[in-house]
């Protein structure tokens, strides 16, 4: 799940990490406000969107007095703020941040997250901040560091001083970035983070290293843990589509193809999308509906797929485990009599109650399409697509 950088930034707070001074906006006048409780210039204001990139798209700018203050919360706030991470489409400002300004003299690049193919928890860090990263792994991979972090043992000193070493701090600011080191560390693990990014992390003027930025990503199966970060999911940065699906516990993500799946496991609804394009077709979606779906969570995915106006045609491709043919062909015909179906469907079903499943879709009376095996359903969705 993805929180707000002021989110992010509250929960570094909590555990003494140092951020700037700042104050969330929803209103001119209240960003206003913030100016003045922050007690002068300059003042950085920052869209709050789930999207990076803010800056390049005029979703962040340095004012140096109240004219400036005022032109920059008059233009962002309600902005539609295109970035590279939303889309042509771009999201509506519907928040700001209002920080102070602080004198830099460094900016540097961290990361943490965890790396499946060490099983450990890798730090990235790079003297190249508020850069690009990708640009720079692109073009200079030499200039970011990589720890990797056994998570049973925890950060060890000696990959401390190595990271230390290796972005060149001295004095004050190697004490400063020590300290923060190991509270980040702690953060990312203790709440079951599956990334934390600050692009840039910053030494001011003092030889003190703060977080001028803060993102993180956290682990939506360990919510039931972190009730305090569950309260900050904010649905309106979020597909509406996916949304509706997690209410149902259903596994969806909406795409830009117009044919729309539904499939229980990931691995087959994967297969099931390069089935679709190698029909010659673009999947609409990713639905697994899971291996113990119940006919209700079947109606409901379907319902999901149809409301996608783009979608001109569904393949439901089953391997009846679990999730028993039958039961998912008794979810379909009550989708189907609920909703009125404009598209060809598609069904392809195998294993545990085929047979039955095959009778129930063929005695419903309803205009759906029943494949034998994958290459027919590949076939019949070419067809579609065409």
């Amino acid at each position: 799940m993805k929180i707000h950088e002021y989110q992010a930034k509250e929960l570094f707070a909590r555990a003494d990490i140092a951020v700037p001074r700042g104050r969330l906006a929803t209103t001119r006048a209240e960003a206003m406000q913030a100016v003045t409780d922050l007690g002068g210039y300059p003042v950085v204001i920052k869209a709050q969107i789930h999207a990076g990139g803010r800056g390049k798209g005029g979703g962040v700018r340095l004012a140096h007095n109240h004219a400036e203050a005022e032109a920059a919360c008059r233009d962002i706030l309600g902005m539609q703020l295109v970035t590279p991470q939303t889309g042509a489409a771009g999201k509506r400002v519907e928040k700001i941040l209002v920080e102070e300004g602080l004198t830099i003299s460094r900016e540097l690049y961290l990361a943490m997250l965890p790396d499946r193919d060490t099983a450990t928890i890798m730090i990235m860090a790079s003297t190249q901040g508020g850069m690009d990263i990708e640009e720079v792994a692109a073009h200079s991979p030499e200039k970011i560091m990589r720890v990797a972090v056994n998570p049973l043992l925890g950060l060890q000193p000696y990959q401390v001083r190595r990271l230390v070493y290796g972005l060149g701090f001295t004095g004050a600011a190697a004490a400063s970035f020590s300290s923060q080191i190991y509270k980040l560390y702690a953060l990312m693990v203790a709440r079951d983070c599956s990334l934390l990014e600050i692009n840039p992390l910053v030494v001011t003027s003092a030889d003190q290293v703060v977080a001028l930025d803060a993102k993180l990503d956290v682990d939506g199966n360990s919510l039931y843990r972190h009730a305090d970060i569950a309260l900050m999911r904010d649905e309106t940065e979020e597909d509406p589509l996916e949304v509706e699906a997690s209410r149902h516990n259903l596994n969806y993500i909406n795409l830009d193809g117009t044919i729309g799946n539904m499939v229980n496991g990931a691995g087959l609804a994967m297969a099931t999308m390069d089935i679709i394009k190698q029909a010659g077709a673009e999947p609409a979606n990713f639905l697994d509906v899971g291996g113990g779906a119940s006919a209700d969570m079947v109606e409901q995915g379907f319902r999901l797929i149809l409301s996608d106006e783009r979608v001109m045609g569904i393949l439901i491709n089953i391997f009846g485990g679990i999730l028993r043919c039958d039961v998912l062909a008794e979810g379909v015909v009550q989708a189907a009599r609920a909703v009125d179906i404009k598209v060809p469907v598609v069904i392809r079903m195998e294993g545990t109650n085929v047979e039955q499943g095959r009778a129930i879709l063929a005695d419903s009376g309803l205009n759906l399409i029943t494949a034998t095996d994958l290459a027919d359903a590949a076939a019949k969705v070419a067809a579609i697509a065409g």
